[in-house]
Formats: structure tokens, C-alpha cells, sequence
């Protein structure tokens, strides 16, 4: 709940600071009035506080959470670089893209949170007062989507039972 709370906070901020940069600012005018300079700062601000409680911390705490004890760590390796692989490609691109967008790099974020709010919405599971160790068994092989990602315990083939399928001619290996 957290992240679609915020993802409905941020979406508005940058939305309406779009509205209001694409009005009042054009390429002929160099000043933007006080009153509207201030709502923008707040409305910044707004965005900031959004992504703070939320998206800014959770994106770091669901992925620790949810990943099965088995591949935690590999797991959490591969969110914490693809979370600083793209916190570089931003800050890379933004200014150029601040420059060519102009008020339309707001409308070009706030178009990813929205994508953001909509994966989340569908894909990404409540957890709220499952244990670690229950996350596989309660929330992933429970999900409509997840599910079929999962392997059913029925379907195992342990190591125990390769040299009788190895040696049966029915077998499929």
C-alpha cells in the first residue's frame, strides 16, 4: 500500500509541475512568476517526501524480504546493481534530457511511475505478517501470476532417485 499511496502522490507533483512549467515557462520568457516559483518548490518537495517513505527505501527492503532463503543473496546482489546501474543512467541523461524535454521530462517520469504504480499493483504481493521462511509456500505459490514460475515440491527430482531413472530405458534424461 505504501508504494501505490506514494506512487499517486508523486504522480500528481510531477504532473501538475509539468502543467505549470509548460504554461508559465516558454523558450521567450526567463522569469516565472513568485507565487507559482514557490508551488513548484512545494510540489518538488511533495515529490521528494513521496519517494522518501516510500520507493526510496522500500526498493531496498521488499526485494530483502521476498526473495526465497535459498537465493537471498544472489538476489539482493542483483537488485543492489541494477538499482545503481540505473540511478547512474538518470543522472546521466537527466540534464540532457531536461534540456530537449524541457517540461516534458516531468511528464516523462511521472509516465514511469505510473508504469511503476501498475506493476506493483498486479505483480507485486502483500507480505504484511509473513515470516521469511513461509514467503515461497504463502505469497509466491499462491499468486496468480507468480505461480507458474514455481516448482511444485511433487516435481522434484532429487539426486537419490537419478541412478533409478538413469538406468530405466522409459525415462525421459
Amino acid at each position: 500500500m505504501l508504494l501505490l499511496e506514494a506512487s499517486v502522490q508523486m504522480f500528481l507533483s510531477q504532473i501538475v509541475i509539468a502543467i505549470i512549467l509548460g504554461i508559465k515557462v516558454t523558450d521567450h520568457s526567463d522569469d516565472l512568476s513568485k507565487g507559482y516559483a514557490i508551488f513548484v518548490v512545494v510540489l518538488v518537495c511533495t515529490f521528494v517526501s513521496a519517494f522518501a517513505w516510500s520507493w526510496g527505501p522500500l526498493g531496498w527492503l521488499i526485494p530483502s524480504e521476498t526473495f526465497p532463503l535459498e537465493t537471498r543473496s544472489a538476489g539482493q546482489s542483483v537488485t543492489v546493481c541494477v538499482n545503481m546501474l540505473f540511478t547512474f543512467v538518470i543522472a546521466q541523461a537527466f540534464l540532457s534530457m531536461l534540456c530537449h524535454f524541457k517540461f516534458g521530462i516531468f511528464l516523462f517520469f511521472s509516465g514511469w511511475v505510473l508504469i511503476m504504480s501498475i506493476f506493483v499493483l498486479f505483480l507485486v504481493p502483500e507480505t504484511k505478517n509473513i515470516p521469511i521462511e513461509e514467503m515461497t509456500e504463502r505469497v509466491w505459490k499462491q499468486h496468480w501470476f507468480w505461480k507458474r514460475f514455481m516448482e511444485d515440491d511433487n516435481e522434484k527430482v532429487s539426486n537419490a532417485d537419478y541412478p533409478k531413472i538413469k538406468n530405466n530405458p522409459n525415462s525421459q534424461l
